[in-house]
């Protein structure tokens, strides 16, 4: 829909950019921006860039960018109604009423209440005489009463339709209640069933401590009726890949670091014995929105998965991930037991305080994997031992660190240091040679360096384009130019994105209103951070005589473009000569 552009702008000056952006980024100022990891992708390098003064972020890893209501819809998943509403909201503005009143995001305020609800009945039902046997197999794993508490650990009873009929008591619709993901619809009749009956039910509590889905645990290991854990399925409010079980609590941690782990059991007896840091990934293995979730509240991680060959693998798996996303990572191997929960109720807190300290950093971790998967008494094994842990070694950016791990490779192979050095030299020169190929190619290729980021969009005449970046840049930073250039029409702009932005841009100054990219309407996130990123290379001082030299640029080449003839090329240059400021 369109919001008033006085609304709008209104809202922009409310919700300053960098305050918005700060509640989910870690900001640091350099000059006049504010720097920090981008949330959008993994990073080591902080290339995520707020600009108070333009009103816009821009990351130049992802390039992904735009105003402070492209910020609230993308790292929110919301579409542009939702947004403003978002936005409203978190400064006390009254929003104009339109015809979306049944919003998404009205939509999921009605779920976050749904889901409180089903988790005030799942807790009830545990004290409940129904309950009893969930209640003693909940103690009986070594969760005390306050920890049920704390993580609000309830029962789904053994029954078809006991959650449905009383969410139906409480006004929820049918329709809602589907919505939500905790009803199934019986394919013999159509009627709606309960989806988790004679689970211990985990509640799923997002960051900002909303309840947006349930885990539910079998409570007969051997029981072959279903799955050991039922997940909720993916909802309006709930993906479990952009959310981590427990984060709500560990957050607030003071260690100064996360445990990541496999499970709901293995987090909650970690927090009960005192490790208020633990999370867990929700039913799969971990992915990059889930460590960019991480990385905005720490900046190391200790993974504990679990030993067997499924959690090492998946160990290895994650490795990367995380350090993609600009965290330190840590990787701590159960002794005596098959997983923290075990490990706990074994030994205690203390024991495993030690071996959390004892956690190697991930490059050990991956050396020993390594040395596991050959026997170093056969010289070809040992051969490929040496050739794998020197393409690890020369991954790492710091010759200390290669000069060391080369050395502990070379003593566990028994060969000298110097073999083991220049091993990790070659595989080095090998790594480096690649990339400068594929950076040549690129640099090769300027018309292509030239086109926008997203395939999404194409420029077909790149002269014309690049003038017309020029244009929109100079007039985002001083508005006040499009009164020096009335012959530019949208229409001669050879990219219809651009002319488009410039289309809206111009109204809005005629009407008097914010000339800025929050005003812009009707723009894909691409297109958006296409934009953001124009505004964001507008550095230096604007210069009058550049920007009419663009916009002549920007004429004759529409000329060329739409002329078939020598008269039609004369009557387009009459028509253009009748409009006040353009130069043959």
């Amino acid at each position: 829909m369109a919001f008033p552009p006085g609304f709008i702008d209104e809202l922009t000056a409310r919700n300053p950019i960098e305050d918005v952006v700060g509640e989910y980024v870690r900001l640091k100022r350099s000059g006049s921006n504010l720097f920090g990891l981008c949330p959008f992708h993994g990073e080591k390098t902080a290339s995520f860039s707020v600009s108070p003064e333009k009103g816009i972020y821009y990351c130049f890893g992802c390039h992904k960018g735009g105003s402070v209501i492209n910020f609230q819809m993308e790292i929110e998943g919301m579409s542009y109604p939702d947004a403003v509403r978002a936005l409203a909201k978190r400064a006390g503005m009254k929003v104009p009423e339109d015809e979306q009143y049944q919003s998404r995001y009205r939509q999921q305020e009605r779920l976050w209440a749904l889901h409180k609800e089903a988790a005030r009945f799942f807790y009830d039902q545990l004290y409940a005489p129904a309950g009893k046997d969930a209640l003693n197999y909940a103690l009986g794993r070594g969760m005390t009463k306050g920890t049920l508490i704390r993580f609000g650990i309830g029962y789904a009873p053994d029954s078809w339709s006991d959650l449905t009929d009383t969410l139906r008591r409480k006004g929820y619709s049918d329709q809602e209640l589907r919505d939500s993901g905790l009803v199934t619809v019986s394919r013999k009749n159509g009627n709606l069933l309960d989806r988790f009956r004679d689970r211990l039910m985990f509640p799923i509590i997002d960051v900002r401590g909303n309840v947006i889905g349930f885990g539910g645990r079998i409570m007969r290991d051997g029981d072959k009726s279903g799955a050991k854990y039922l997940n909720s399925p993916e909802t309006l409010i709930f993906n479990k890949r952009k959310n981590l079980f427990a984060l709500n609590l560990a957050k607030k941690s003071k260690l100064g670091y996360l445990i990541l782990v496999e499970g709901y059991m293995d987090a909650i007896a970690l927090h009960q014995y005192g490790f208020d840091c633990a999370v867990a990934s929700l039913g799969t293995a971990l992915t990059e929105d889930g460590a960019a979730l991480l990385a905005k509240y720490t900046d190391q991680v200790v993974l504990i998965y679990d030993g067997d060959t499924a959690g090492q693998n998946a160990t290895q798996r994650a490795i990367p991930i995380l350090e993609r996303a600009g965290l330190q990572v840590k990787v701590l191997q159960m002794r005596d037991a098959k997983d923290p929960d075990e490990f706990l109720k074994k030994f205690g807190a203390d024991r495993f305080k030690l071996l959390l300290e004892e956690s190697s950093n991930r490059v050990e971790y991956q050396l020993n994997a390594i040395a596991r998967k050959y026997s170093l008494k056969d010289d070809d094994q040992k051969v490929k031992f040496l050739q794998e842990s020197a393409e690890l070694v020369s991954t790492l950016s710091s010759a200390v660190q290669r000069e060391v791990y080369s050395g502990r490779v070379a003593e566990a192979a028994g060969i000298s240091g110097e073999a083991m050095r220049m091993e990790v030299d070659r595989a080095r020169k090998r790594r480096l040679a690649r990339e400068k190929k594929q950076q040549e190619k690129i640099d090769l290729a300027p018309a292509r360096a030239l086109q926008p980021k997203s395939r999404s969009i194409r420029y077909d005449n790149l002269k014309s384009a690049m003038a017309e970046e020029q244009v929109l840049g100079q007039v985002l930073k001083e508005p006040a130019l499009l009164d020096q250039i009335p012959q530019l029409q949208p229409e001669m702009f050879s990219s219809e994105l651009l002319g488009k932005v410039f289309r809206q841009l111009s109204q809005r100054h005629r009407q008097g209103f914010e000339v800025s990219l929050g005003g812009l309407e009707d723009l894909t996130p691409e297109e958006m951070s296409h934009i953001a990123g124009i505004a964001q290379r507008q550095t230096g001082p604007v210069n009058e005589n550049a920007l009419r030299d663009c916009a002549e640029t920007i004429c004759q080449e529409h000329i060329s473009a739409v002329a078939k003839s020598e008269d039609d090329l004369m009557a387009v240059r009459e028509s253009l000569q009748k409009r006040k400021g353009y130069r043959q």
